[in-house]
């Protein structure tokens, strides 16, 4: 049987200058015509956690920041 592991990784929101995530004020976000330039900085999030071989099973985005869920195959 193939083993996996998992992990949450926490990205606060002013780690994200570069991407523009918008909340209401009763807290439900989501990104809007986000501008190319802008998309940068979470692909690099993604290309590096990939680098290291994470696969990106889950992203969230809330007023303070952003959660994302990983997994990856464990060697046997």
């Amino acid at each position: 049987m193939k083993s996996i592991e998992y992990d949450i990784s926490l990205h606060p929101a002013a780690e994200f200058t570069q991407v523009a995530f918008y909340c209401s004020e009763e807290g439900l976000c989501n990104l809007e015509e986000v501008p190319a330039n802008q998309v940068r900085k979470l692909t690099e999030i993604l290309n590096e956690r990939g680098r290291d071989g994470w696969e990106l099973v889950q992203i969230s985005f809330g007023k303070d920041g952003m959660m994302a869920f990983w997994k990856r195959s464990l060697q046997p």
